[in-house]
């Protein structure tokens, strides 16, 4: 899985555990809702600036948004050698 795929994964887990929509997670992070909903499709990259702005907007560490999930849950399109 790329980090890309990661991130949006975690971005939108994380967003939707806190109870938040893309528009209030933009808005507190200072961001655009239609940018948001881009990350978490994965069209996007964001800079490392943005997903500090986003971790301090979900009351994370950054490091949380670029967490890879751990084997036994990774989910592929392609079959488990991914």
């Amino acid at each position: 899985m790329e980090i890309r795929e990661v991130f949006a994964r975690n971005l939108r887990t994380l967003r939707q555990a806190k109870g938040l929509s893309q528009e209030e997670l933009a808005h507190q992070a200072g961001l655009d809702r239609t940018y948001i909903s881009a990350l978490e499709r994965n069209v996007y990259n964001a800079s490392i600036d943005v997903v500090e702005r986003l971790a301090e907007a979900l009351g994370v560490d950054a490091t949380e948004l670029l967490k890879r999930p751990k084997a036994g849950l990774r989910r592929s399109k392609s079959g488990p050698d991914e």
